[in-house]
C-alpha cells in the first residue's frame, strides 16, 4: 500500500475501534437477526414435536421418525455490496460518493472481523466485477480495504439487479447484507424483495446534498457519468427547475416504496456529515428496537 493509502486504512482501523468499543462489543450480533439456527443432530420423534421438523429421508432410512435438532449459529456472514459505478464519484465538499462508500464498507468489515465474523464483498458497476469470498482474519479485511478504496469506477449504468441476484446465490446460510449504494438502478425490485426474504437486509442510501439543489447561476454544460453524455443546463429556467424536482421527488418515492415493499431498513448518508456517527447512531437504534 502507498502512503496516502495506508492514512486512510489507519483512519478507518481507529474510527471502527471507537464503534467497537462504544456498542459492538457484546452485543454486535444483537443487532441483527443473523443466521439464526443451524442443524446439529437428529434425535427420535415424541409426541408434541414439530412435524415441520421430520427428516422424511432419514427416519425412512431408520424406519423410525426422528426430528432435526438445530443450536444457535456461533457466527454471522456479514456480505457488502458496493456500487462503484461513475455516479458514486460525485462529491461537492471535501469527499466524494465512493470515498465515504469505501469507509463505510471498510468499518462494517472492520466490525464484523473483530467479532470473529466472516465478511464478504461483491463490487459492482455496470456489471458485476468482482466476488470476494466470504472469510475472516484481519489479512482479509485489509484486502477489502484496498479494494474498496481503490477500485476503479465505471459509467454504464448500474447493474444493481444482477449484483442482488448474485449475493442471494452466494449466501447459503442467512446473514447481513449492507447494500452501499446511490440506488441510482432500474429493474431490482423483485431482486431486493427476494434477497428480503431470507437476509437481514440494510440499504446504506449515500447522497450528496447538491444533487437535490442547484445554484443560480449562467448557463453551464455537465458530463452525465452514468451515460458518458454531455448535457446544457440553465439554472434558471422554471422548466429546468421543475423538472429537476420532480425527478428528485419521483426518484426518492420510488427507493422509499422499493424498500418498504421488500422490508429492508434504511440508513442514509450524507457525504457532508460525519458518516461513522451516523452508522454508529443507526446501530444503537436497531439494538434498542430489539
Amino acid at each position: 500500500m502507498n502512503e496516502q493509502l495506508l492514512k486512510k486504512v489507519k483512519r478507518i482501523e481507529i474510527a471502527t475501534r471507537r464503534m467497537m468499543d462504544d456498542i459492538m462489543t457484546g452485543g454486535y450480533k444483537s443487532h441483527f437477526k443473523g443466521q439464526g439456527v443451524q442443524f446439529s443432530e437428529h434425535r427420535q420423534y415424541t409426541p408434541g414435536d414439530d412435524i415441520r421438523h421430520l427428516d422424511w429421508k432419514v427416519s425412512a432410512r431408520n424406519r423410525e421418525p426422528l426430528i432435526k435438532q438445530y443450536e444457535e449459529e456461533r457466527e454471522l456472514n456479514v456480505f457488502i455490496i458496493a456500487d462503484l459505478s461513475a455516479s458514486l464519484e460525485f462529491g461537492s465538499k471535501n469527499q466524494t460518493k465512493r470515498e465515504v462508500l469505501a469507509e463505510l464498507g471498510a468499518m462494517i468489515a472492520y466490525a464484523a472481523s473483530n467479532s470473529g465474523d466472516k465478511v464478504g464483498v461483491l463490487i459492482v458497476t455496470n456489471q458485476v466485477e468482482k466476488i470476494i469470498e466470504l472469510k475472516k482474519g484481519k489479512n482479509h479485511v485489509l484486502r477489502i480495504i484496498r479494494d474498496l478504496l481503490t477500485f476503479e469506477t465505471k459509467s454504464g449504468g448500474t447493474a444493481l439487479k444482477k449484483a442482488l441476484e448474485e449475493t442471494r446465490r452466494l449466501m447459503k446460510h442467512s446473514g447481513i447484507v449492507f447494500i452501499l449504494s446511490d440506488f441510482k438502478a432500474d429493474g431490482y425490485e423483485s431482486a431486493i424483495r427476494q434477497l428480503g426474504r431470507k437476509h437481514d437486509v440494510v440499504a446504506v442510501k449515500i447522497e450528496d446534498p447538491s444533487e437535490s439543489s442547484f445554484q443560480k447561476i449562467g448557463k453551464f454544460s455537465v458530463l452525465d457519468p452514468e451515460t458518458g453524455r454531455e448535457v446544457e443546463i440553465d439554472p434558471h429556467s422554471y422548466t429546468f427547475q421543475k423538472g429537476f424536482s420532480e425527478s428528485k421527488e419521483q426518484f426518492n418515492l420510488k427507493t422509499k416504496q422499493i424498500f418498504n415493499l421488500a422490508g429492508v431498513e434504511v440508513l442514509p448518508i450524507n457525504t457532508h456529515e460525519d458518516h461513522a456517527e451516523h452508522l454508529l447512531q443507526f446501530l444503537k437504534r436497531r439494538k434498542q428496537k430489539r
